[in-house]
């Protein structure tokens, strides 16, 4: 009687590793996303033209009015509102409308389906808007330094702490502009409104002084005031308000909270 001979069993094939985009393919979004940034030129220049344009037309009288600190009322007013406007605008105006764009073209929900996480796609748009908004604080620092004699801040760590709550806060007002638009365009509109009523309500126009009180008061608690407000006391070296550091944090945590939750990838 014959006995068939067991067929071995074929070895098991060697375990597939997911690839996981490391820091090269973040890179090359980030490149990827520089060059949709220096496309767009509106975008890429109202950043650095309009506050340049505040600047210059303000910068001359208020270089001369020495404030408090052998500071001036062009360091203690006029940079602090050119620096968060411009990250307001990059912020709640600019970053959502290619997120936006993004989503309605498809590309968010292409790349859901890649090793390539849509989130990478935001995470580079945020360092490219970050860098943008450096060019622009940085050119007009320059030029109020090196024609109208703009000082540093006396505290300087505080001055860049604060700088990175601003631009947090407003990132994070952007995002929501980014989860609540439909299409591009409605991103467009709304961060305008946003970047209007942020600053009307925060100084953009005027001392909130002639605003009435109440909207004086909101507008103190809105990112756009409270950033202002805490460089100023950070430029002229003295303790931060409590309550603008809490303003600030508390836009971050709203905005990320609703921006989570509203956020469509597709």
């Amino acid at each position: 009687m014959n006995t068939a001979t067991p067929i071995p069993a074929p070895p098991p094939f060697p375990a597939v590793r997911a690839h996981r985009p490391g820091l090269r393919s973040l890179l090359i979004m980030v490149r990827a996303e520089t060059k949709m940034v220096a496309r767009d030129t509106a975008g890429m220049v109202i950043p650095f033209g309009l506050p340049l344009l505040i600047l210059l037309t303000s910068a001359s009288s208020a270089s001369q009015e020495v404030i408090m600190a052998g500071r001036t009322a062009l360091d203690l007013f006029v940079l602090p509102l050119v620096a968060v406007m411009v990250l307001t605008m990059i912020g709640v105006l600019n970053m959502p409308s290619f997120l936006a764009y993004y989503r309605r073209a498809g590309i968010l929900r292409r790349l859901a389906v890649t090793p390539v996480s849509p989130l990478m796609v935001l995470l580079a748009q945020v360092i490219v808007s970050f860098l943008h908004a450096l060019l622009g604080i940085g050119l007009a620092a320059a030029v109020a330094a090196l024609a109208f004699g703009m000082r540093p801040p006396i505290d300087l760590a505080a001055a860049l702490g604060v700088l990175a709550l601003i631009t947090a806060a407003m990132y994070a007002v952007g995002m929501i502009v980014a989860a609540l638009a439909p299409t591009p365009n409605s991103a467009v509109a709304i961060g305008l409104i946003g970047f209007l009523g942020l600053g009307a309500t925060g100084g953009m126009f005027g001392s909130r002084d002639a605003l009435p009180g109440p909207v004086a008061e909101i507008g103190a608690h809105l990112p756009f005031g409270a950033g202002m407000d805490a460089l100023a006391a950070a430029w002229a070296g003295q303790s931060i308000e409590a309550s603008s550091i809490i303003s600030l944090v508390a836009a971050i945590v709203v905005g990320s909270v609703i921006a989570a939750v509203f956020f469509r990838w597709d």
